[in-house]
This record gives C-alpha cells, sequence and structure tokens, in this order.
C-alpha cells in the first residue's frame, strides 16, 4: 500500500512541477510581450488566447492534485473537531468517498470533452488558427490526480485510523 501512495505522490509531484513551469513560461511570454510593446510599440500576436486557453488552464488543474494530496484545500471543520476520532474518521472516510464519487465524474466528462474536441480539432474564433484541443487535456490529467489525491489520502488515513 505504500508503494500505490508513493506513485500517487510522485505522478502529483510531476504534475504540480508542469504547472510551475507553465506559470514560468506564462511569465516569460507576458514579460516579453510587455517589452516587445514598450520597447518596439508592436506586440506578439496571441498572447491572450495563450495565457486564456493555455497556461491558465494548466497552471489551475495541473497542481489541482498536488494541492489535495497535501490537504491545502479548504476546509471547515469546526464540528468535527469536537467529535470522537473515531466519528472523525468515519466522517473523513465518508467525505473521500464521496471526493472519489466527485473527481470520479468530473474525470470521465472532461476526458470525453477532450477526445471530442480532439476527434474535432476544436479551435478558438480569432484572426489566426489557434487550436484548443490541446489545453483540454489538462482538465482530465488534473482531476486523474485530484482522484488518486483522494484515494492515497483515505489509504493513509486507514494505516493511521486517524482523519488527516
Amino acid at each position: 500500500m505504500q508503494g500505490i501512495i508513493a506513485a500517487i505522490r510522485w505522478l502529483n509531484i510531476a504534475t504540480a512541477t508542469a504547472a510551475c513551469l507553465v506559470m514560468v513560461l506564462m511569465m516569460l511570454h507576458i514579460t516579453l510581450d510587455v517589452a516587445v510593446r514598450y520597447f518596439f510599440n508592436g506586440q506578439i500576436v496571441g498572447t491572450l488566447e495563450w495565457v486564456s486557453f493555455y497556461y491558465m488552464v494548466a497552471l489551475v488543474f495541473l497542481a489541482l492534485g498536488h494541492v489535495e494530496y497535501r490537504n491545502e484545500n479548504i476546509r471547515v471543520d469546526l464540528f468535527a473537531q469536537m467529535m470522537p476520532k473515531t466519528v472523525q474518521l468515519g466522517l473523513y472516510v465518508f467525505a473521500c468517498l464521496l471526493g472519489l464519487i466527485f473527481f470520479g465524474m468530473l474525470f470521465w466528462q472532461s476526458l470525453a470533452d477532450a477526445m471530442k474536441a480532439t476527434r474535432n480539432a476544436e479551435e478558438a474564433m480569432s484572426n489566426f488558427r489557434f487550436f484548443i484541443w490541446p489545453a483540454r487535456w489538462a482538465l482530465p490529467v488534473g482531476f486523474a490526480g485530484a482522484f488518486l489525491a483522494v484515494l492515497a489520502n483515505m489509504l493513509r488515513a486507514f494505516t493511521r485510523r486517524e482523519a488527516l
């Protein structure tokens, strides 16, 4: 079981690292666009599209699993803290099961949407040809990471016999 948890951890670290690289690329792209505008009174065509359709989507969704794995999502457990440890564990497992259903459904639907967009070579309406179907794949990857992170957290809670 520890091997599964470790594999999920490294998978989510990899996707979070990819999100960080996307953030650096976005920063460099925007900085270069501003410099071209300021110094040469020009522009880099497509900066808005790249930021909107690629960078921001990848940045948000690729890091989702890592955030979930580290339990850094927003929580409200005011009343659960006052309950016995066994009840806390039961509530945590129930919440994890709901999370698995939720992220599983999101993964399934976003995967179907990504495959459809890829098949149709989906593109944005702009002055130039701009394919947006590759950005659709960040969603199923992110939701799969979140699904696996919830699963890993639930397994860790079972082994520790306490809610995380």
